[in-house]
């Protein structure tokens, strides 16, 4: 009697546990949109009173198809993706290495054979917005379709008009390196059924024309989260960490909230316009890595009413603190001797290669773009993205911005190690990087 009666008790702990998992499970699984912070209604783009946040820019609203298609192809930054290093711009190869292998960007030029030149809208329209193939391949989130899928059928047919006209290049795609099982594509479809919500933009009722408008632009051409968010097991964006920070190729994307202390909070409106327009401002520092080629190729061939709306938006980004990112840290001494004691080589390492354009100060000497001081980068203590601007450098000598070479070929990784450890250490927050840890980033 006594083992039948604990039966019914028995029930209900598996059911707990039953119900658990499936709660876990559903948390795990279930994301808030884009757009969910706001709190507020969202409406059909039809619907909306105000003017379209969507399309192109009123300066450009009388262009033609191709001219309108070749602004938001820019503003969606497919030329980054898909070229690769001293390669043909949109002809594909560009590696992205995974911790599960390598994938490589396809060629998205109008070759019949290696390209897309045969690629129908409706081919075009399903690649964007669904992630599969005309024939039926379905695509990884590297090609961030789960961003895309917001973009308006218009402006997507609009793209495609664009890179239609573009020289074609006979270029075949390289073969993906991945392990098991993330070499299943099919795997992709269950992907996509949890993470790509397949539906179009939506503004928020209760929000201004520029807000929407900004709102497009960073989460839908720009897809910003899919570098300053962080991702889940599965690689999706967490997005109840909307914009706290990621990573994008081996280099930080850092937090982009309004936490006055890890974001971009103590920004003025001014100093992240200018940011997003030239990749540099003062108190700020310089982008670097994919910034850098972002501000390049995309973010600065936007119009000035664009670059605001992007700033009104970020400004209205809840502020969610990132651990470890210390308030940045004041302009150093001039005075060579002082600074961080105990790392001879790295200090050695900064007077012969470093001192000249950056001052013992980090004030910079050869231009603003020089500049350490507020530069998030040295105020974090991974140093990971000082070591990387060392190894692979940054712009390009005539590209009109900030250019810094690289010192892959000059420097061993002990010595690298000890220089990035120094500079974090004398303008920001100390790292502490070993020789094994610049073997690592050289590879990214």
């Amino acid at each position: 009697m006594s083992a039948r009666r604990g039966l019914p008790w028995l029930g209900i702990l598996l059911l707990i546990v039953i119900l658990a998992g499936a709660g876990a499970a559903w948390y795990f699984l279930w994301l808030p949109g884009p757009l969910a912070f706001e709190g507020g209604p969202k409406v059909a783009l039809a619907d909306y009173k105000g003017t379209s946040p969507t399309g192109v820019p009123p300066s450009l609203a009388q262009a033609d198809l191709v001219t309108r298609g070749k602004y938001l192809t820019q503003a969606a930054d497919c030329a980054a993706c898909h070229t690769a290093e001293g390669g043909v711009p949109y002809a594909g190869g560009r590696p992205f290495r995974l911790p599960f292998g390598t994938l490589y960007s396809p060629n998205i030029t109008p070759d019949k054979d290696t390209g897309i030149g045969n690629w129908s809208d409706a081919d075009f329209l399903r690649a964007v917005h669904r992630g599969i193939a005309p024939d039926g391949t379905r695509l990884y989130p590297a090609f961030p379709y789960a961003s895309y899928t917001m973009l308006t059928d218009d402006d997507v047919l609009a793209i495609h008009a664009y890179l239609a006209t573009l020289p074609p290049v006979h270029q075949p795609n390289i073969a993906d390196d991945l392990q098991f099982p993330y070499n299943q594509r099919w795997l992709m479809i269950f992907w996509g059924a949890f993470y790509n919500s397949g539906t179009r933009f939506e503004p928020a009722a209760n929000q201004s024309a520029e807000w929407n408008r900004g709102a497009y632009l960073v989460e839908a051409l720009e897809h910003c989260g899919e570098c300053h968010t962080p991702r889940n097991l599965l690689q999706a964006m967490n997005t109840r960490q909307k914009f706290a920070g990621g990573a994008a190729e081996g280099w930080s994307a850092y937090n982009i909230t309004m936490d006055t202390q890890s974001g971009i909070g103590a920004w003025s409106p001014e100093a992240l316009a200018q940011y997003l327009s030239v990749g540099f401002a003062p108190g700020h520092g310089t982008a670097s890595g994919p910034m850098a080629q972002a501000v390049q190729l995309s973010l600065s061939q936007l119009t000035p009413d664009d670059i605001k709306a992007i700033v009104t938006y970020m400004r209205n980004i809840p502020p969610i603190p990132t651990a470890g990112l210390p308030v940045p840290a004041p302009a150093a001494s001039t005075d060579p001797a002082t600074g961080p004691q105990g790392n001879p080589l790295g200090k050695q390492v900064f007077e012969e290669a470093c001192a000249s354009c950056h001052g013992w100060s980090g004030q910079g000497t050869i231009g603003p773009g020089a500049l350490f001081t507020g530069n998030r980068a040295v105020n974090d203590p991974s140093g990971v993205n000082v070591a990387m601007m060392i190894l692979h450098g940054t712009g390009a000598p005539d590209g009109g911005g900030a250019f810094m070479p690289s010192f892959a070929a000059a420097y061993s990784d002990d010595e690298i190690a000890a220089v990035a450890n120094y500079v974090t250490a004398r303008f920001g927050a100390a790292s502490q990087l070993s020789s094994q840890d610049i073997a690592k980033l050289r590879s990214q």
